[in-house]
């Protein structure tokens, strides 16, 4: 079973492909993933990607589709696989397309993650960390024992400048803007699989379990 996991930040993908992995043993596979695995095994392009990380530039479609069809052509991914940010654009969608034809497989569902945009700017500026020792909470899903407090080690806990609101919502803006035309293609190929994300994480699991096995 080959899938595609999308979803804006804050929207509880990581926690959905851990359990997506867990239940149907295929990899979940993040593009930084993809990048350092490819960079750790020094191939021809992993050292070509290597290039364009150090100078702070960003990857070429070429070297990504390349770094693509190699980890899709591992012994792991018999069974299928999760991909997790990517494609991020039109042509990698289409890219990714003819791939997977050359490697007589196509996508079998694409799964969105669908959280309303205020719900997501929730959850994501109430996150709280503590300088000193790194634990992180959330002042409403996982508070302190006193707030404000950090219950390890009584340090005041932090506001991350990526976590304040202003931050968050232009985040999400670029977000929407670069993930709507994706959808749009996918749902123009009967692929996509729109999920209420607003929801316990388990009902939402239940809901992806529904959908692939029909």
């Amino acid at each position: 079973m080959n899938l595609i996991l999308m979803g804006l930040p804050g929207a509880g993908k990581g926690t959905q492909a851990e359990k997506i992995n867990e239940k149907y043993n295929i990899p979940h596979i993040s593009t930084g993933d993809m990048f350092r695995l490819a960079i750790k095994e020094g191939t021809d392009l992993g050292k070509k990607a290597k290039e364009y990380m150090d100078q702070g530039e960003l990857v070429p479609d070429e070297v990504t589709i390349g770094i693509v069809r190699e980890r899709l052509s591992k012994d792991d991914c018999s069974n299928g696989f999760l991909l997790d940010g990517f494609p991020r654009t039109i042509a990698q969608a289409e890219a990714l397309q003819n791939l997977l034809k050359d490697m007589n497989q196509t996508i079998d569902f694409v799964l969105h993650v669908d959280v309303p945009e205020e719900k997501l700017v929730e959850r994501l500026t109430g996150r709280r960390i503590c300088p000193t020792c790194g634990a992180t909470y959330h002042v409403l899903y996982n508070p302190p024992a006193k707030e404000g407090i950090c219950d390890k080690d009584g340090s005041q806990l932090i506001q991350r400048d990526d976590d304040k609101a202003e931050t968050v919502k232009k985040r999400l803006a670029v977000n929407i803007e670069q993930t709507k035309p994706l959808l749009d293609f996918y749902q123009d190929k009967g692929y996509l699989v729109t999920l209420n994300g607003d929801q316990q994480i388990d009902q939402v699991f239940e809901d992806i379990q529904s959908k692939i096995e029909g």
